[in-house]
């Protein structure tokens, strides 16, 4: 079987390019990587983020999508394992995934203040909060599920202003 020379993703003879990192294959047929050749971890960290699997078994783009999973919490540990640590696209979503979840946990408690002056106010308006309450928070897990989402393909979707700041903080900007 024939490996691509530049990511090693097999490859078919009759194809022109690699079909998982697009570089061209020359006239005169694709570089032969023997499979038992370990890859290197530039190659595995691409700029669309490969689908090869790390030495911890998960994929760079399922390890960026996990780093939503429990907000901040899962994003600290990716920032910190070993294998990650190193992947600008993990490192990416895995600081993305941080300030997203700040920026919703200090939402919800300036939110939760606003809806308690309301309260207090007049308990009508207090009521009226409540259906508020529940478009905002399936607002918060619909984006939630979209950014995983767009991590698990990988993409490098940035949240406007949060997602630049993630960018700076990874070196991307």
């Amino acid at each position: 079987m024939a490996f691509c020379a530049n990511c090693g993703a097999a490859i078919t003879q009759t194809t022109g390019f690699c079909g998982s990192c697009g570089k061209a294959i020359a006239a005169a047929g694709p570089a032969i990587v023997p499979a038992a050749q370990p890859i290197p971890a530039a190659q595995t960290a691409g700029a669309a983020g490969a689908a090869v699997p790390s030495s911890s078994g998960l994929t760079f783009n399922l390890a960026a999508a996990l780093s939503y999973l429990l907000g901040f919490i899962t994003g600290i540990l990716f920032l910190v394992i070993e294998p990650y640590k190193s992947d600008r696209f993990v490192r990416f979503h895995a600081m993305q995934s941080i300030f997203l979840n700040v920026g919703y946990i200090v939402f919800w408690i300036a939110w939760t203040i606003v809806g308690g002056i309301f309260a207090h106010i007049s308990p009508w308006l207090g009521l009226v909060t409540l259906p508020i309450d529940l478009v905002i928070a399936l607002a918060i897990f619909g984006m939630w599920l979209f950014v995983m989402y767009q991590a698990y393909n990988q993409r490098e979707y940035r949240i406007p202003f949060i997602g630049n700041l993630a960018a700076k903080q990874v070196g991307m900007a």
